[in-house]
């Protein structure tokens, strides 16, 4: 097998339904999808630790569906189905709320990084972030399937969860943004509003 085909040497690529130029917004979008994958797969080789053999399905499961989203957004035919499912989207909002109950509560913005799977996960976060606008961008011009952007926008909450999880259980304090103001409110807050 050829890892080149010579054809994208005058700056077009293929996309599901016809070619395109390389910088298009649709390529921008899941290349970029792209790129937070290949993040996703360095936390997995941080990782290594029995404590965190969930994790790694967890995390497998989701380089399975960014290349699902990567594949819908590469898809200009309306007739083809999409791959990604609103499941993925509920499945990904049950573990973040699983893994804040496990944390300490936080009150103020917290600076990315702590331990080096950590802070992999932080940049998987910024870079679905960076998807996620591009991906808007995208949706204006031409139509999307839609459960990428809701994916997208959950999976990098996701990554802010995850990581603050992983610092905990490796022992390594969230570091507190020293100029932040308290823009958490606490669960115990919440609930008396709500009374």
């Amino acid at each position: 097998m050829r890892l080149y085909t010579k054809t994208g040497d005058k700056g077009q690529t293929s996309v599901i339904g016809g070619r395109v130029d390389k910088d298009d917004i649709r390529v921008e979008a899941y290349g970029t999808v792209d790129e937070a994958n290949s993040f996703v797969g360095k936390a997995r080789s941080e990782l290594t630790d029995s404590r965190f053999n969930e994790v790694q399905e967890e995390l497998e499961k989701i380089q399975h569906e960014l290349f699902d989203c990567g594949g819908d957004l590469a898809n200009k035919k309306s007739n083809r189905p999409f791959k990604l499912q609103e499941e993925s989207v509920e499945w990904l909002e049950q573990r973040m709320d699983e893994y804040i109950k496990l944390t300490p509560e936080l009150e103020r913005f917290i600076l990315p990084g702590g331990s080096p799977a950590a802070s992999t996960l932080h940049i998987a976060r910024t870079i679905t972030r960076r998807s996620e606008r591009l991906v808007v961008s995208l949706q204006k011009q031409e139509t999307i399937h839609p459960v990428c952007l809701m994916y997208l926008n959950r999976l990098s909450d996701y990554f802010f969860a995850l990581a603050r999880y992983v610092n905990m259980v490796q022992q390594t304090k969230d570091v507190e943004y020293i100029r932040s103001a308290k823009v958490f409110r606490s669960a115990k807050k919440k609930s008396e509003d709500k009374a």
